[in-house]
């Protein structure tokens, strides 16, 4: 099994670049404390590494 990330939307999108906001749209996540799982790749890094301040995350095995 690979390894996944948990991903929570812990800050509003209120006063976000409109590229930061579909950043956090395209990880899936809708409103403050949404959380969904995601596999670890090279492209869902970047992106939770686009936007780390609006966000807490965490690796699971």
């Amino acid at each position: 099994m690979s390894k996944q990330l948990r991903i929570t939307l812990v800050k509003s999108l209120i006063g976000v670049t409109e590229k930061h906001r579909r950043v956090v749209v395209g990880l899936g996540l809708h409103r403050t404390n949404h959380t969904v799982e995601r596999p670890d790749t090279l492209e869902i890094r970047g992106m939770v590494n686009k936007v780390p301040y609006l966000l807490r995350w965490e690796e699971l095995s």
